[in-house]
């Protein structure tokens, strides 16, 4: 759980911040950004299956630290890179270390738990990225506004993931024979085919967060008179994550993952209409006039952080189901195919929201950006009712699971 801090804290420092940092810095546009920074998720997806046939063919340990230290070292290049050109080039290539690095390192939090309590375990395992989520982008926007100085986060994210491998090397991982598949490969080999409709199901909730995190910033800053809010929003997103994972270890422990996972992408759902719901709705002057008291402007903060912490609800409810579903439809020498297949479908939708959204943004207006978010999530949510959860019942390995 502490290098898993570390490593998603080294992430999130700067994950608000680049799309100022590409606009101030290189002066590039709003679908340029999108395309350089979804570079980083295209790769990560490019490698995760790849690193999930390495994790459960390889000793995990020596995988784990490898890729450790080469998502350290590539936070350096941030500090070398003078030209767009370079930065899109080490920001995309990045992207390889960090796709094997989490799946590497969830694998081994699940080889250390013990198997009474892993169901419960994973949910408590995410609550140090929800730590990082909640302190990593306060951090990184005050420090930013303190010294404008987008060189110190770069250097405070080499050190912090640097610490993160020096974590990992402490722990201790069971040893255990290493089953190489001596069959042919095959697609089931790098991409758990058992889950595809569990994967499908995630690209689309994938999606929602990139559109959100990566142009949360910019759209507060431009279309909602909201400047140095990211922070606290990140922080009321994460405290939901936080209670959400607290609130749901019971039925976690009880095995009740379907209905984690119903609960969370419904809160989620909600969440993400309310955010541009309020700014909507007062810039076609819908409000009554009997709310006229209220000040508009109020209105929009109250939508923009009440959704926060709707999502963090949501998102914390529905990770830990889905990546339990996932693993419980795969076989026990499959759990890192099963984990890469869960972040990969992550990926997928991260990286077609960063990439889509950058587009939609600068053609149509960041509004219709994330009303597509509002859409792609109620997809998702129809999708879920209508196939996944019985898809899941009935692959399901685990009888004491539902």
């Amino acid at each position: 759980m502490g290098a898993n801090f570390a490593l998603f804290f080294a992430f999130y420092v700067l994950t608000p911040l680049l799309p100022l940092y590409l606009s101030e810095h290189f002066g590039a546009t709003k679908d340029v950004i999108g395309l350089v920074l979804s570079g980083y998720t295209i790769t990560a997806l490019l490698f995760r299956p790849f690193s999930g046939y390495f994790v459960d063919s390889f000793p995990r340990k020596t995988v784990l630290m490898v890729c450790f230290a080469a998502f350290s070292i590539f936070f350096a290049g941030y500090l070398a890179a003078s030209t767009l050109l370079l930065f899109t080039v080490v920001r995309t290539l990045h992207g390889g270390p960090f796709g094997a690095l989490t799946v590497a390192n969830s694998t081994v939090a699940i080889d250390v738990l013990p198997s009474s309590r892993r169901t419960e375990g994973i949910g408590y395992y995410g609550l140090s990225n929800n730590l990082a989520m909640a302190i990593a982008p306060t951090i990184g926007i005050f420090i930013y506004r303190w010294t404008h100085s987008f060189e110190l986060l770069f250097w405070i994210a080499l050190i912090v993931a640097c610490l993160g491998w020096a974590i990992d090397a402490t722990v201790r991982v069971p040893m255990k024979e290493i089953q190489r598949n001596k069959s042919k490969l095959s697609l089931d080999r790098f991409f758990l085919v058992r889950g595809w409709l569990l994967g499908l199901n995630m690209v689309a909730f994938g999606f929602c967060f990139g559109v959100l995190s990566n142009y949360l910033a910019i759209y507060g800053k431009e279309h909602l008179g909201i400047t140095g809010g990211t922070g606290a929003y990140f922080m009321l997103c994460s405290i939901g994550l936080m209670l959400s994972r607290l609130q749901g270890s019971c039925a976690l422990r009880q095995g009740r993952l379907t209905h984690n996972a119903g609960t969370g992408m419904c809160i989620s759902l909600v969440g993400y209409t309310l955010f541009i719901l309020m700014p909507t709705l007062h810039s076609l002057s819908i409000l009554n006039s009997q709310f006229s008291i209220i000040n508009s402007q109020f209105s929009i903060t109250l939508g923009y952080y009440g959704s926060a912490l709707l999502i963090g609800l949501g998102n914390g409810h529905m990770w830990p189901a889905f990546q339990n579903m996932t693993i419980n439809v795969a076989h026990n020498n499959q759990r890192g195919t099963a984990n890469s297949t869960i972040l990969i479908s992550w990926d997928i939708g991260m990286g077609l929201g960063i990439l889509l959204g950058g587009i939609v943004a600068e053609h149509l207006g960041y509004s219709a950006a994330f009303w597509t978010v509002a859409l792609v999530n109620a997809f998702g949510v129809s999708l879920y009712f209508l196939a996944t959860k019985s898809f899941f019942l009935r692959r399901n390995l685990n009888a004491a699971v539902h």
